[in-house]
Protein backbone atom coordinates (compact mmCIF):
# COMPACT_ATOMS: atom_id res chain seq x y z
CA UNK A 1 0.00 0.00 0.00
CA UNK A 2 1.39 3.31 -0.84
CA UNK A 3 1.60 6.38 1.44
CA UNK A 4 -0.99 7.97 -0.59
CA UNK A 5 -3.46 4.90 0.19
CA UNK A 6 -5.47 4.87 2.71
CA UNK A 7 -5.79 2.53 5.47
CA UNK A 8 -8.79 0.13 5.88
CA UNK A 9 -11.40 1.24 8.94
CA UNK A 10 -12.14 -2.19 10.25
CA UNK A 11 -14.37 -2.79 13.39
CA UNK A 12 -15.52 -5.77 15.09
CA UNK A 13 -18.86 -6.30 17.02
CA UNK A 14 -19.27 -8.91 20.11
CA UNK A 15 -23.19 -10.07 20.58
CA UNK A 16 -25.09 -12.78 21.73
CA UNK A 17 -22.46 -15.55 21.52
CA UNK A 18 -19.30 -16.78 23.64
CA UNK A 19 -16.68 -14.76 21.91
CA UNK A 20 -14.73 -17.14 20.74
CA UNK A 21 -15.32 -15.03 17.55
CA UNK A 22 -13.47 -11.91 18.95
CA UNK A 23 -10.54 -14.64 19.60
CA UNK A 24 -10.58 -16.01 15.77
CA UNK A 25 -10.08 -12.88 14.18
CA UNK A 26 -6.31 -13.12 15.83
CA UNK A 27 -5.70 -16.51 14.13
CA UNK A 28 -5.18 -15.13 10.73
CA UNK A 29 -1.99 -15.52 12.65
CA UNK A 30 1.47 -13.57 10.98
CA UNK A 31 -1.12 -11.99 8.45
CA UNK A 32 -2.02 -9.71 11.87
CA UNK A 33 1.44 -7.71 10.29
CA UNK A 34 -0.21 -7.25 7.00
CA UNK A 35 -3.13 -6.42 8.43
CA UNK A 36 -1.79 -3.42 10.53
CA UNK A 37 0.03 -2.80 7.40
CA UNK A 38 -3.43 -1.65 5.32
CA UNK A 39 -6.15 -1.26 8.22
CA UNK A 40 -6.87 0.50 11.41
CA UNK A 41 -8.90 -0.86 14.09
CA UNK A 42 -11.63 1.52 14.69
CA UNK A 43 -14.13 -0.03 16.98
CA UNK A 44 -13.31 -3.32 18.89
CA UNK A 45 -14.89 -3.38 22.56
CA UNK A 46 -13.00 -6.21 23.31
CA UNK A 47 -9.83 -5.08 22.93
CA UNK A 48 -9.76 -1.34 23.41
CA UNK A 49 -11.93 0.72 25.08
CA UNK A 50 -14.21 1.73 22.36
CA UNK A 51 -17.32 3.58 23.89
CA UNK A 52 -20.24 3.37 21.38
CA UNK A 53 -20.48 7.52 21.66
CA UNK A 54 -17.51 7.33 19.08
CA UNK A 55 -18.99 4.89 16.68
CA UNK A 56 -22.10 7.46 17.00
CA UNK A 57 -20.16 10.20 16.06
CA UNK A 58 -18.35 8.84 12.81
CA UNK A 59 -19.92 9.80 9.66
CA UNK A 60 -21.90 7.24 7.99
CA UNK A 61 -19.72 4.61 5.49
CA UNK A 62 -17.04 5.65 7.92
CA UNK A 63 -15.97 2.31 8.49
CA UNK A 64 -15.00 0.02 5.40
CA UNK A 65 -15.79 -3.38 6.89
CA UNK A 66 -17.32 -4.24 10.10
CA UNK A 67 -17.79 -8.05 11.49
CA UNK A 68 -20.74 -8.79 13.66
CA UNK A 69 -20.19 -12.09 15.53
CA UNK A 70 -23.12 -12.90 17.81
CA UNK A 71 -27.09 -13.13 17.23
CA UNK A 72 -29.47 -10.72 18.91
CA UNK A 73 -31.44 -11.39 22.44
CA UNK A 74 -31.39 -8.03 23.61
CA UNK A 75 -32.12 -4.15 22.04
CA UNK A 76 -29.03 -3.17 23.07
CA UNK A 77 -27.64 -5.57 20.45
CA UNK A 78 -30.33 -4.77 18.08
CA UNK A 79 -29.23 -0.93 18.62
CA UNK A 80 -25.49 -1.26 18.05
CA UNK A 81 -26.62 -3.63 14.61
CA UNK A 82 -28.19 -0.42 13.34
CA UNK A 83 -25.90 1.62 13.93
CA UNK A 84 -22.99 -0.35 12.61
CA UNK A 85 -24.91 -0.93 9.40
CA UNK A 86 -24.93 3.05 8.67
CA UNK A 87 -21.54 3.57 9.77
CA UNK A 88 -19.71 0.26 7.87
CA UNK A 89 -19.57 0.23 4.13
CA UNK A 90 -19.38 -3.53 4.37
CA UNK A 91 -20.98 -5.07 6.96
CA UNK A 92 -20.48 -8.72 7.54
CA UNK A 93 -22.22 -11.57 9.64
CA UNK A 94 -19.61 -13.29 11.19
CA UNK A 95 -20.09 -16.88 12.43
CA UNK A 96 -22.99 -19.12 13.13
CA UNK A 97 -24.60 -16.99 15.85
CA UNK A 98 -24.77 -14.12 13.13
CA UNK A 99 -25.57 -15.91 10.18
CA UNK A 100 -28.05 -18.53 11.57
CA UNK A 101 -28.65 -17.74 15.30
CA UNK A 102 -26.37 -20.35 15.99
CA UNK A 103 -26.43 -21.84 19.85
CA UNK A 104 -27.73 -18.96 21.47
CA UNK A 105 -31.15 -19.67 19.27
CA UNK A 106 -31.81 -22.71 21.03
CA UNK A 107 -33.03 -20.53 24.18
CA UNK A 108 -36.39 -20.10 21.60
CA UNK A 109 -37.07 -23.49 22.94
CA UNK A 110 -37.84 -21.86 25.76
CA UNK A 111 -40.11 -18.70 26.79
CA UNK A 112 -38.41 -15.86 28.73
CA UNK A 113 -40.50 -16.84 31.78
CA UNK A 114 -38.39 -20.27 31.84
CA UNK A 115 -35.37 -18.14 30.78
CA UNK A 116 -35.79 -16.34 34.18
CA UNK A 117 -37.02 -19.40 36.13
CA UNK A 118 -33.43 -21.13 35.84
CA UNK A 119 -31.52 -18.28 35.85
CA UNK A 120 -32.30 -16.50 38.81
CA UNK A 121 -35.04 -18.68 41.04
CA UNK A 122 -34.44 -22.04 40.34
CA UNK A 123 -31.28 -22.43 40.57
CA UNK A 124 -29.27 -23.83 42.73
CA UNK A 125 -26.00 -21.34 42.52
CA UNK A 126 -28.44 -18.61 43.09
CA UNK A 127 -29.08 -16.92 46.59
CA UNK A 128 -32.26 -14.85 45.40
CA UNK A 129 -35.15 -14.76 48.33
CA UNK A 130 -36.63 -11.99 47.03
CA UNK A 131 -37.45 -13.12 43.59
CA UNK A 132 -35.53 -9.91 41.90
CA UNK A 133 -35.32 -10.35 38.29
CA UNK A 134 -33.44 -7.81 36.16
CA UNK A 135 -35.83 -4.91 34.76
CA UNK A 136 -35.62 -2.79 32.34
CA UNK A 137 -36.22 0.53 34.12
CA UNK A 138 -35.01 1.09 37.93
CA UNK A 139 -35.02 3.60 39.86
CA UNK A 140 -32.16 4.35 42.45
CA UNK A 141 -31.10 6.85 44.55
CA UNK A 142 -28.56 7.81 42.42
CA UNK A 143 -31.00 8.45 39.27
CA UNK A 144 -32.53 6.07 36.76
CA UNK A 145 -30.89 3.27 35.61
CA UNK A 146 -31.44 1.43 32.62
CA UNK A 147 -29.99 -2.33 31.34
CA UNK A 148 -31.02 -3.59 27.77
CA UNK A 149 -34.76 -5.04 26.81
CA UNK A 150 -34.45 -8.78 26.79
CA UNK A 151 -35.78 -10.05 24.17
CA UNK A 152 -38.66 -12.90 23.68
CA UNK A 153 -36.82 -14.48 20.69
CA UNK A 154 -33.17 -14.93 19.43
CA UNK A 155 -32.99 -13.92 15.95
CA UNK A 156 -30.42 -13.18 13.33
CA UNK A 157 -28.66 -10.16 11.72
CA UNK A 158 -30.10 -10.07 8.63
CA UNK A 159 -33.54 -10.29 10.39
CA UNK A 160 -32.83 -6.72 11.64
CA UNK A 161 -30.69 -5.32 9.24
CA UNK A 162 -29.04 -5.95 5.49
CA UNK A 163 -25.73 -7.87 5.65
CA UNK A 164 -23.39 -8.01 2.50
CA UNK A 165 -21.07 -10.94 3.40
CA UNK A 166 -22.08 -14.11 5.79
CA UNK A 167 -18.58 -15.86 6.96
CA UNK A 168 -19.83 -19.35 8.25
CA UNK A 169 -18.47 -21.53 11.41
CA UNK A 170 -18.15 -21.82 14.75
CA UNK A 171 -15.45 -20.07 14.94
CA UNK A 172 -14.88 -18.98 11.14
CA UNK A 173 -12.09 -20.49 9.68
CA UNK A 174 -9.04 -17.73 9.23
CA UNK A 175 -8.94 -17.99 5.33
CA UNK A 176 -12.16 -16.79 5.53
CA UNK A 177 -11.44 -13.97 7.35
CA UNK A 178 -8.51 -12.74 5.29
CA UNK A 179 -10.65 -13.39 2.11
CA UNK A 180 -13.18 -11.37 3.09
CA UNK A 181 -10.77 -8.47 4.25
CA UNK A 182 -8.77 -9.13 0.76
CA UNK A 183 -12.17 -8.12 -1.13
CA UNK A 184 -12.96 -5.48 0.39
CA UNK A 185 -9.32 -3.78 0.41
CA UNK A 186 -9.78 -4.25 -4.01
CA UNK A 187 -13.25 -2.32 -3.51
CA UNK A 188 -15.35 -5.61 -3.63
CA UNK A 189 -18.02 -4.88 -1.94
CA UNK A 190 -21.47 -6.36 -2.62
CA UNK A 191 -24.77 -5.08 -3.04
CA UNK A 192 -26.70 -4.63 0.27
CA UNK A 193 -28.59 -7.40 1.35
CA UNK A 194 -26.57 -9.85 -1.12
CA UNK A 195 -25.44 -11.87 2.34
CA UNK A 196 -22.73 -13.18 0.26
CA UNK A 197 -21.09 -16.69 1.61
CA UNK A 198 -17.46 -16.66 1.73
CA UNK A 199 -15.51 -20.06 1.97
CA UNK A 200 -18.00 -22.25 1.20
CA UNK A 201 -20.14 -23.67 -1.47
CA UNK A 202 -23.58 -25.47 -2.15
CA UNK A 203 -21.80 -29.15 -1.88
CA UNK A 204 -22.27 -30.71 1.96
CA UNK A 205 -19.68 -31.52 4.09
CA UNK A 206 -20.43 -35.57 3.25
CA UNK A 207 -18.58 -34.30 -0.08
CA UNK A 208 -15.38 -33.60 1.23
CA UNK A 209 -15.27 -35.81 4.03
CA UNK A 210 -12.90 -38.65 3.89
CA UNK A 211 -15.08 -41.80 4.90
CA UNK A 212 -15.96 -44.13 3.14
CA UNK A 213 -19.63 -44.55 2.43
CA UNK A 214 -20.52 -48.62 2.71
CA UNK A 215 -24.57 -48.30 2.41
CA UNK A 216 -24.36 -49.86 5.72
CA UNK A 217 -27.38 -49.63 7.31
CA UNK A 218 -27.61 -48.14 11.16
CA UNK A 219 -29.22 -50.83 13.73
CA UNK A 220 -28.28 -48.48 17.17
CA UNK A 221 -27.24 -44.57 17.63
CA UNK A 222 -24.51 -44.46 19.55
CA UNK A 223 -23.25 -40.87 21.06
CA UNK A 224 -19.62 -40.11 20.60
CA UNK A 225 -18.40 -41.58 23.74
CA UNK A 226 -19.72 -44.94 23.59
CA UNK A 227 -18.12 -46.21 20.59
CA UNK A 228 -14.69 -46.07 19.17
CA UNK A 229 -15.41 -45.81 15.47
CA UNK A 230 -13.86 -47.16 12.35
CA UNK A 231 -11.72 -44.43 11.28
CA UNK A 232 -12.04 -44.98 7.66
CA UNK A 233 -16.15 -45.13 7.92
CA UNK A 234 -18.93 -42.89 7.88
CA UNK A 235 -20.15 -42.05 11.10
CA UNK A 236 -23.38 -41.68 10.60
CA UNK A 237 -23.69 -45.45 9.27
CA UNK A 238 -21.80 -46.45 11.96
CA UNK A 239 -25.11 -44.93 14.11
CA UNK A 240 -23.51 -41.95 14.87
CA UNK A 241 -25.54 -38.50 14.53
CA UNK A 242 -23.31 -36.64 11.93
CA UNK A 243 -24.81 -33.89 10.16
CA UNK A 244 -22.57 -33.75 7.18
CA UNK A 245 -25.46 -34.49 4.50
CA UNK A 246 -27.43 -31.53 5.70
CA UNK A 247 -24.39 -29.13 6.48
CA UNK A 248 -22.62 -27.04 3.61
CA UNK A 249 -18.70 -27.71 3.02
CA UNK A 250 -16.13 -25.17 3.18
CA UNK A 251 -13.96 -26.19 6.51
CA UNK A 252 -12.32 -29.38 5.28
CA UNK A 253 -14.33 -31.63 7.56
CA UNK A 254 -12.05 -30.97 10.35
CA UNK A 255 -14.32 -32.27 12.97
CA UNK A 256 -14.60 -36.07 10.71
CA UNK A 257 -10.80 -35.83 10.23
CA UNK A 258 -10.59 -35.70 14.19
CA UNK A 259 -12.81 -38.39 14.43
CA UNK A 260 -16.17 -36.05 15.95
CA UNK A 261 -19.23 -36.07 14.02
CA UNK A 262 -20.18 -32.95 12.13
CA UNK A 263 -22.73 -30.80 14.38
CA UNK A 264 -23.91 -28.41 11.62
CA UNK A 265 -21.83 -25.26 12.22
CA UNK A 266 -21.77 -24.07 8.57
CA UNK A 267 -25.19 -23.83 8.47
CA UNK A 268 -27.44 -25.70 5.58
CA UNK A 269 -26.50 -27.17 2.20
CA UNK A 270 -27.45 -26.19 -0.81
CA UNK A 271 -31.25 -25.95 -1.17
CA UNK A 272 -32.04 -27.40 2.34
CA UNK A 273 -33.81 -24.44 4.23
CA UNK A 274 -34.31 -26.81 7.39
CA UNK A 275 -31.11 -28.65 8.80
CA UNK A 276 -33.55 -30.80 10.96
CA UNK A 277 -35.96 -32.41 8.19
CA UNK A 278 -32.82 -33.20 6.12
CA UNK A 279 -31.39 -34.47 8.33
CA UNK A 280 -34.44 -36.91 8.93
CA UNK A 281 -34.98 -37.40 5.40
CA UNK A 282 -31.16 -38.46 5.55
CA UNK A 283 -31.59 -41.10 8.77
CA UNK A 284 -34.70 -42.23 7.53
CA UNK A 285 -33.05 -43.50 3.92
CA UNK A 286 -30.09 -45.43 6.39
CA UNK A 287 -32.63 -47.40 9.08
CA UNK A 288 -32.27 -50.73 9.04
CA UNK A 289 -36.01 -51.42 9.58
CA UNK A 290 -39.21 -51.15 7.48
CA UNK A 291 -41.23 -51.86 10.63
CA UNK A 292 -42.75 -48.38 11.61
CA UNK A 293 -42.59 -49.63 15.46
CA UNK A 294 -38.70 -50.85 15.81
CA UNK A 295 -37.93 -47.26 13.49
CA UNK A 296 -39.59 -45.15 16.47
CA UNK A 297 -37.79 -47.19 19.26
CA UNK A 298 -34.59 -46.65 17.21
CA UNK A 299 -35.00 -43.49 16.79
CA UNK A 300 -35.89 -42.64 20.19
CA UNK A 301 -32.03 -43.88 21.24
CA UNK A 302 -30.99 -40.27 19.13
CA UNK A 303 -30.70 -37.53 22.26
CA UNK A 304 -31.70 -34.22 22.32
CA UNK A 305 -32.48 -34.53 18.46
CA UNK A 306 -33.98 -31.17 18.29
CA UNK A 307 -31.06 -29.87 20.27
CA UNK A 308 -28.97 -31.88 17.99
CA UNK A 309 -30.18 -31.16 14.29
CA UNK A 310 -30.35 -27.94 14.68
CA UNK A 311 -27.71 -27.03 17.13
CA UNK A 312 -26.58 -24.04 15.04
CA UNK A 313 -29.61 -23.28 12.88
CA UNK A 314 -32.50 -22.56 14.68
CA UNK A 315 -32.69 -19.58 14.11
CA UNK A 316 -32.59 -19.98 10.15
CA UNK A 317 -35.43 -22.84 10.38
CA UNK A 318 -39.39 -23.58 10.18
CA UNK A 319 -39.54 -23.68 13.39
CA UNK A 320 -37.36 -20.86 14.92
CA UNK A 321 -38.99 -21.24 18.12
CA UNK A 322 -41.16 -22.75 21.09
CA UNK A 323 -44.20 -22.88 19.26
Amino acid sequence: MSEATPKLKVGMYWAASCGGCDISLLEIGPRLIDLIQVADVVFWPCAADFKYQHVADYPDGHIDVCFYNGSIRTSEQEELARLLRKKAKCLVAYGSCAGDGGIPALANLKDTKGIFDASYHNNPSIDNPDGVEPQHIVETEFGQLEIPVFYDQVIRLKDVVQVDYEIPGCPPQADQVWKVIGLVASGAVPLRNAALRVGCDDKSICDECHREKRNTRITAFHRPHEIIPDPDHCLLEQGVVCLGPATRSGCGGLCTKAGLPCRGCYGPAGKVVDMGTAMISAIGSLIDTEDEEVARKLVAQIADPTGTFYRFSLGSSHLKARK
